[in-house]
């Protein structure tokens, strides 16, 4: 009887040991699960930068080729820019 007393008392000892390991695994993953949805909401946010980034260029793109294309315009030569100054104030 002290034998089958042993052996209950070691089974539900090894048995609370396996419960505290998978609810502290639980928890870590759990954690990890957290970062990572953090690290998923920085980067859609990003995308979403780059997205607007993007569309900015593109636009600018569009009209500097509408303006070649469409009404013949083209840089001027660095010979013939003149830059004006407000009165009183310095380059």
């Amino acid at each position: 009887m002290v034998k089958l007393n042993l052996i209950l008392v070691a089974v539900l000892v090894a048995g609370a040991l396996f419960v505290v390991s998978a609810r502290h695994q639980a928890r870590k993953l759990f954690m990890a699960l957290q970062t990572e949805q953090a690290r998923a909401r920085a980067l859609d946010v990003e995308w979403g930068q780059l997205q607007l980034e993007i569309s900015t260029w593109l636009m600018h793109n569009r009209v500097e080729e509408v303006a070649r294309d469409r009404l013949k315009m083209a840089v001027p030569d660095p010979k013939r820019i003149y830059v004006l100054h407000a009165q009183g104030t310095q380059p």
